[in-house]
């Protein structure tokens, strides 16, 4: 679907450059020679590189429609994770490498939404946040303020992440998947 370079919004993907990229900020400007245009942070889709593009009006860029599906995660084999089409139950295979870091988060069954193009996937989003147990805690020292008195802990991923004094080993705590921070206790 065409659209015109000023009509490009945040969240937008768009083919530009024989790539796929996401608009992340968007500034219009006018200024006071020539005509107005839209300066836009584009962020590749594939390699995570960013660029900075002018788009005038009278351009035109392809925005691309991603299509989502909701896959559930079932284990981990080595450096590929397998994930399962609820609705068909056709197996996905994907590197570790195209989770990142936050594939420590997944857990059996967890449902997550893998974003393709023309069938070849491009993203993932992992729930916003989960349930993990701390596993090791530092003790809490004596004397310090409360303002700044985080002190690290190791969740049950191998992960580490900052926690207040009174969150000590064995306790479950919500973590945003996004940050990797500690939000709250687990009910």
């Amino acid at each position: 679907m065409k659209i015109n370079g000023n009509e490009i919004r945040p969240g937008n993907v768009i083919e530009h450059n024989g790539g796929l990229w996401a608009a992340v900020k968007t500034a219009h400007v006018k200024p006071g020679k020539g005509g107005a245009f839209a300066q836009v942070e584009l962020k590749n889709l594939i390699d995570g590189t960013k660029l900075n593009e002018r788009f005038r009006a009278s351009e035109t860029v392809e925005r691309v429609r991603l299509e989502q599906k909701d896959y559930q995660f079932l284990y981990a084999e080595g450096e590929m994770l397998v994930f399962m089409d609820t609705e068909t139950y056709e197996q996905l295979e994907l590197q570790k490498d195209f989770v990142g870091e936050r594939a420590a988060f997944l857990q059996d069954g967890m449902m997550v939404t893998v974003e393709s193009h023309e069938d070849k996937p491009i993203g993932i989003k992992l729930p916003d946040q989960v349930v993990l147990a701390i596993v090791e805690a530092d003790p809490v020292v004596k004397g310090q303020t409360a303002a700044s008195s985080y002190k690290p802990a190791v969740m049950e991923n191998g992960m580490r992440v900052m926690v207040p004094p009174f969150i000590e080993t064995g306790e479950r705590i919500l973590v945003d998947t996004n940050e990797i921070t500690y939000l709250r206790r687990a009910d």
